[in-house]
């Protein structure tokens, strides 16, 4: 079916739930097993984790360069590169408000400019995480004392690489957290359609992830 008089675009929909389980209750997550109704009525079974939802923050200073720390990451056994992120601890909390948070705990940064630069579910066959995505500008060094990090954090390291360096590796296959790949690609892609000014707003409405203002 060809793309051409359709409006390509992701819709709500929820087909019927006849039983629903919950077999296992993290510190963060949890497991959710539903028996879920079929378009031709068979019922499937379909496990997935319930995810709180998150926040990322693509920081980028006055040299083109992305703020980035690197962390290890048990599931996955690697030290990973990343953007600053972290979740949604509170329900309904303001991502904007939370990614802030993020930046200034993880690298002690603050940024003037914010937009939003994309939104994604990270695994949505699987696990019902929202993630929102920033792109923060106009950075300088927050006030007041650090953040004190803990587990994998305490070992956490930092760099800033040009977006241009990040593109290569992406596309070479040494570069692999999610956050990262989205959003250096997407920056990338914001650039060639019309400029950064045309993100949406930072406290543009999230349906995933419904906040207040």
């Amino acid at each position: 079916m060809e793309g051409q008089g359709m409006t390509i675009k992701d819709t709500p929909e929820e087909w019927e739930i006849r039983a629903t389980d919950t077999p296992f209750v993290g510190n963060k997550t949890s497991v959710r097993t539903d028996d879920v109704v079929m378009p031709d009525g068979s019922v499937v079974r379909r496990d997935y984790q319930v995810h709180p939802g998150s926040v990322a923050v693509l920081a980028l200073d006055g040299q083109d360069r992305v703020l980035l720390i690197r962390q290890y990451r048990h599931p996955v056994r690697q030290k990973l590169w990343e953007i600053p992120a972290g979740l949604l601890d509170i329900p309904g909390e303001n991502p904007l408000h939370a990614a802030q948070r993020e930046l200034y705990e993880e690298a002690h940064v603050k940024a003037e400019d914010w937009r939003v630069l994309t939104d994604v579910y990270t695994t949505p066959g699987g696990c019902d995480e929202a993630i929102r995505i920033f792109l923060a500008r106009n950075l300088s060094e927050a006030d007041g004392e650090r953040f004190v990090v803990e587990d994998e954090e305490a070992d956490m390291e930092h760099a800033r690489v040009p977006v241009d360096e990040l593109v290569r590796g992406v596309l070479a296959g040494e570069l692999h957290n999610n956050c990262l790949v989205v959003g250096v690609l997407s920056l990338v892609a914001a650039r060639a359609s019309g400029g950064l000014d045309g993100l949406r707003p930072a406290g543009a409405p999230w349906p995933a992830r419904p906040f207040e203002v």
